[in-house]
């Protein structure tokens, strides 16, 4: 091999100084021909096929496996409902700020209106006691009836919407019931 030897002046504060470095081959080592860029061992090619060898789970990993496993059509199920919840609740969101600023430049008069409406409701809730049938038909009668007294117009075409409605439902319910008595009574 070669001997080096290094040749420099001054302190260790002048070590940003430039020195020249000379090589020698040693005087009691044989001498060999260059050793060439393929025989080097950082250029050989591996002998064997290299395989992958996965190491065993330990137990902490098995057991977060399980749970994983475990809770996965729970997970599943709760992505599915946020998928389908999210739109309606910006859709919710949306119309609760647009009532918000509806509210803050509310048209004069709405908030007493309100109030009688309210009330309404209220007394409907009182005069209802005692059946599960009239608390559920007297709050909103109440209501409706006062509404209509503040809101006419559209309280008529709520009115023409509704028994356009309730007419085809007791349509549909008179031709299931004829449909019914011409089956099972006519063949007697």
């Amino acid at each position: 091999m070669f001997k080096v030897i290094q040749r420099s002046v001054g302190p260790a504060s002048l070590s940003l100084l430039t020195f020249r470095v000379y090589a020698s081959p040693k005087k009691d080592s044989p001498h060999k021909t260059s050793v060439k860029v393929n025989e080097l061992s950082l250029y050989s090619i591996p002998e064997g096929q290299s395989k992958y060898v996965e190491e065993p789970r330990t137990p902490l990993e098995e057991s977060i496996s399980h749970l994983r496993h475990y809770c996965e059509p729970y997970t599943s199920w709760c992505q599915e409902m946020y998928s389908q919840t999210k739109p309606r609740m910006q859709s919710l969101v949306q119309w609760g700020l647009g009532s918000y600023e509806y509210l803050q430049n509310a048209p004069p008069g709405i908030f007493p209106r309100l109030g009688v409406i309210g009330f309404a409701g209220i007394v409907g809730l009182l005069l209802a006691r005692g059946s599960k049938i009239k608390k559920l038909v007297y709050p909103p009668g109440f209501m409706g009836l006062a509404a209509s007294l503040y809101y006419p117009q559209q309280a008529i075409v709520f009115v023409q919407v509704t028994g356009e409605k309730l007419y085809d439902w007791g349509l549909r319910g008179y031709i299931v019931v004829e449909d019914l008595w011409k089956e099972n009574f006519q063949k007697l």
